[in-house]
């Protein structure tokens, strides 16, 4: 399984559980600096830096969480933790722990409202994306508050799965779409499974409503009036909760790479990878040299997925880190999921697939296996939420059928056993009943509506959650800018220097954010073959 996330090299990425070195020295400092019961921290004092309650949830000051990469942003952080019920229908029942970090401002100008950042994923670790969103100046002028979800890299319990991470590194030689694959990745969920439940027993508490009251725990524990929030990915779809279920306190919020809640799943998977291949296959043939050396990009790639699915394709590529040559076979399924995450290195795609076509699947390949053998790509999703949101939020409420009569939509030339796996999703309805997680309640799909001043942004290229989710979303926010900046893949903050000015602007005037950069951007300059 994979999951909806903005490409890898932008971040410190994800990371796993994490003791928390120096547990007690935080406890210690907690007694020291503790506020009333159930008061708040005084709102005088920075955030961060006293303990205080929110709910039924308390924060309490300590050292900065384990990460799995370092990360310079964090340096002079304030940080704590946030214990909150695991299962708030269970008053009195076992509490977890949330890792909390707090990068201050980089200006003396030091606005009052903070930012609270959400991650990606489902199931990546805010503290994880610290440097991602420093990098791209959000704490110019704001502090911006990250928080670990449940479940996530620097939280306790922490519910990464190695062994799933593991699984799809193996897989690289086998057949991506076949059944018998089908088989060996629902029996590492139930591994995956199995290991978890040693460390919780209520996996159903893993999810989007749970977590959208976790983030409204910790405003009032750490004595904030009043934030705004930047949610990226699927944190778009927990922020479009978080909205809808907590509205108070929150003055402005933005969303990058939009997957709303009402429409998330498979069926809309499809859309996304249509609209997003769609802009870049046209944005080559708007260029002459690439439309001259690459014409009709999008009819070579479909007839490659056919030509793949019914006969493979099976080489070796030498990977960096890896003690030898690795067997990669690429099917129809391979190159639509390899596709989705290509746009992110949109220059070099036509040049890929027209080598594939004739015959040196090299590229393709190479790129392929090097996302899975990473070490990045190895325990640092938490997959116990992942499987959370998939199998309590999305698959009871799409079936099957939809997914395919969603591809089929979006690809009509595609052959069924394609189809049958959405892009970055393959045999998600066979992992949730492996999963066996109670769906949850209807409302979880609903449509949000407000009048928060919103910041809805796309990337034109973006194959993993589609362009046209950022309007349908918008049609009932009332206050919604609505951007699409084009030439970029998911998340356009990750790699947008125009999506990030926009985006502080944003901040700055949340009813009339500055968007003249987009007049200035150019496509990117397509490789051409010899």
């Amino acid at each position: 399984m994979t999951s909806l996330r903005p490409p890898r090299r932008h971040r410190s990425v994800r990371g796993l559980p994490a003791a928390l070195a120096g547990a007690t020295a935080g406890l210690l400092l907690a007694g020291l600096t503790a506020a009333p019961a159930g008061a708040v921290p005084d709102t005088a004092a920075p955030p961060g830096t006293t303990a205080g309650t929110g709910g039924h949830s308390r924060f309490v000051p300590g050292p900065c969480p384990r990460t799995a990469d370092p990360i310079p942003a964090l340096e002079g952080a304030h940080c704590g933790t946030l214990t909150v019920p695991e299962n708030r229908s269970r008053p009195g029942g076992r509490r977890i722990t949330l890792s909390v970090a707090i990068v201050s401002a980089a200006t003396r100008r030091h606005e009052p409202d903070p930012i609270v950042w959400f991650a990606g994923g489902p199931g990546d670790d805010a503290v994880s994306e610290a440097q991602l969103a420093v990098d791209g100046g959000l704490n110019r002028d704001r502090d911006v508050i990250f928080m670990s979800q449940r479940g996530t890299y620097s939280a306790d319990p922490v519910l990464t799965c190695p062994n799933i991470d593991e699984f799809n590194a193996r897989a690289l030689g086998l057949v991506y779409n076949a059944p018998s694959t089908g088989r060996l990745h629902v029996r590492a969920t139930r591994a995956c499974r199995r290991s978890l439940t040693q460390r919780t027993t209520d996996l159903a508490a893993y999810n989007t409503i749970e977590s959208a009251a976790d983030y409204a725990d910790l405003r009032l524990a750490l004595g904030i009036g009043r934030w705004n929030v930047f949610g990226i990915s699927y944190g778009t779809d927990l922020a479009l909760a978080y909205m809808r279920t907590h509205p108070q306190g929150v003055r402005s919020v933005g969303i990058d790479g939009v997957l709303p809640p009402s429409i998330a799943g498979g069926a809309v998977t499809w859309k996304a990878a249509r609209e997003g291949f769609d802009g870049l296959f046209a944005a080559c043939a708007q260029e002459a040299a690439c439309n001259r050396r690459y014409p009709h990009l999008s009819r070579t790639f479909e007839s490659l997925v056919r030509k793949l699915e019914a006969h493979p394709v099976t080489t070796m590529v030498t990977v960096p880190g890896q003690s030898g040559p690795v067997k990669v076979t690429i099917d129809g399924g391979v190159l639509v999921t390899w596709l989705t995450s290509a746009t992110h290195v949109a220059a070099g795609v036509p040049r890929s697939i027209d080598e594939l076509a004739h015959g040196n699947p090299q590229r393709v390949a190479e790129q392929w296996a090097g996302g899975k053998l990473s070490p990045q790509a190895v325990g640092r999703v938490a997959h116990g939420l992942a499987f959370g949101v998939f199998c309590g939020e999305w698959t009871p409420f799409e079936s099957e059928a939809d997914v395919i009569r969603g591809g089929r939509r979006a690809f009509p030339s595609f052959p069924r056993s394609v189809l049958a796996n959405a892009p970055q999703l393959p045999f998600l309805h066979a992992d949730c009943r492996a999963w066996d997680i109670p769906a949850s309640p209807r409302s979880v799909r609903d449509v949000t509506r407000s009048d928060i001043p919103t910041l809805v942004m796309s990337g034109g290229f973006d194959a993993q959650t589609a362009p046209s989710n950022g309007p349908y979303a918008a049609r009932t926010l009332s206050r919604a800018t609505t951007v699409t900046v084009p030439y970029v893949a998911h998340v356009a903050f990750a790699e947008s220097p125009c999506a990030q000015s926009i985006t502080t602007s944003f901040f700055d005037s949340p009813t009339a954010p500055d968007k003249s950069c987009l007049a200035g951007l150019q496509p990117p300059r397509f490789e051409i073959a010899p």
